[in-house]
């Protein structure tokens, strides 16, 4: 039975570098959409500045999508990087070579995707908090 309406995934996405660069980890919550959670990911980057990790925990968080086959779905990303948000809603222009390398992946992996809208959010939310607690339990564990 085809589909007549796709549902809305909630993507919350961080990614944090100690010392910029330095040491740095990603975190990814993928909720459902009523908000329920429906998979969390963190990942040790290795060294990175925090905008290369917010992209990678971006495309991570893309791959992980992907995986859980909401291919065709409607996607809301929730960001508290206010560059990486506006630069994919073409508000900034993307100086950084290594920037316009991550920006091009990200444009690439929303073609499985019926749309992808970029939102910044505050530090504060909730979702937010928990990805930022996802990446430095990450960090403790690998640096």
């Amino acid at each position: 039975m085809p589909k007549t309406t796709s549902q809305t995934y909630y993507i919350y996405t961080d990614g944090g570098a100690r010392g910029n660069p330095g040491p740095a980890a990603i975190g990814v919550l993928i909720c459902d959409e009523e908000g329920h959670p429906i998979q969390e990911h963190s990942d040790y980057i290795g060294e990175a500045t925090n905008n290369v990790a917010e992209y990678c925990a971006l495309i991570a968080a893309l791959e992980l999508a992907k995986q859980l086959d909401l291919k065709g779905s409607k996607i809301q990303v929730c960001m508290d990087s206010e560059l990486v948000c506006r630069q994919l809603n073409g508000e900034y222009r993307i100086k950084s070579p290594e920037l316009r390398k991550l920006y091009q992946a990200v444009k690439e992996a929303e073609t499985d995707f019926e749309s992808l809208k970029y939102e910044h959010v505050p530090r504060t939310h909730p979702s937010i908090r928990r990805v930022d607690r996802l990446l430095n339990l990450k960090l403790d564990q690998c640096s």
